[in-house]
């Protein structure tokens, strides 16, 4: 091979290296992207599930072993809530697991007394449906 030919052979091989390592942190950025934008679709719906008293709504959104075909708690039968602030949004830790702490205000209709409590929510990217599952389960409202 002509000693003209190796330089330029290096120069191309090292530029379709480059090309590769830009185009792999490129799938890499996009996929957190993705899933940064998919955890606030699902914590934005699910707030807007319990706020609105959608408990079944809010109930889908638990990872299918932690509802194991349960029927709703009988806990959200005349429950209201009247706040739902979020302390801390919902941060991605690690690859696939994020976690969100909110402040919940709330009342048994029948007792007509705020309470509050604070709710640490876990969830988790489920890559078979490619969406986030709470994995904390429901506020432990009393």
């Amino acid at each position: 091979m002509p000693t003209q030919t190796r330089p330029a052979l290096r120069t191309w091989s090292s530029l379709l290296s480059i090309l590769i390592l830009l185009s792999l942190a490129g799938c890499g950025a996009v996929k957190k992207d993705k899933l940064a934008v998919g955890l606030q679709s699902a914590t934005n719906a699910y707030q807007s599930a319990l706020r609105w008293g959608y408990y079944e709504t809010a109930y889908g959104f638990l990872h299918p072993d932690a509802r194991q075909d349960k029927p709703l708690p009988k806990v959200l039968e005349g429950l209201r809530l009247t706040g739902y602030d979020v302390v801390q949004p919902p941060t991605i830790q690690g690859e696939e697991t994020a976690t969100q702490i909110v402040m919940i205000e709330y009342l048994h209709e029948d007792r007509q007394i705020v309470k509050q409590i604070t709710d640490r929510q876990l969830w988790r990217w489920d890559e078979s449906v490619q969406a986030w599952r709470l994995h904390s389960g429901l506020p432990k409202f009393e």
